[in-house]
């Protein structure tokens, strides 16, 4: 895997990988950004929903499990000082439908144990815990 950032203004900043889709990414006033887009470590939460939650929907529907919508809300504690890491994770995952119990723990421990690359990284560096809620 490759990628490659360009700045556009200040630190506001492109970037693609192999997909060849740009991302901008910005900062805040106060550091020369214009607040204009994500900053990075805001790319890495949202990464890691992203890669959990389409393993979980893929999952969910290998096991045939009706469901109409999933999602996930995070939250991550930072550090206070530099560099600003994270140092817990926390995943609620929100299913729509009527989805059994134990079908979606497997699909969310498959994820975070087999598939998803982001969780593995990201599990080396701090803890990152979980739960559910099925409407």
């Amino acid at each position: 895997m490759e990628a490659e950032i360009n700045m556009l203004e200040g630190i506001t900043t492109v970037g693609k990988s192999d997909s060849n889709h740009w991302v901008t990414m910005d900062g805040l006033k106060d550091f020369n950004g214009a607040e204009g887009a994500n900053k990075p470590m805001e790319l890495v939460l949202i990464a890691l929903g992203g890669c959990t939650v389409m393993d979980v929907i893929s999952i969910l529907s290998k096991m045939h499990q009706p469901f109409t919508g999933v999602g996930a809300k995070l939250s991550a504690d930072v550090s206070e000082e530099h560099p600003k890491v994270f140092e817990r994770i926390k995943i609620k995952y929100i299913v729509d439908g009527k989805v059994e119990p134990e079908k979606l723990e497997r699909a969310i421990k498959l994820s975070r144990d087999r598939y998803c690359p982001v969780s593995s990284m990201l599990r080396k560096a701090c803890p990152i815990e979980w739960e559910y809620e099925i409407r």
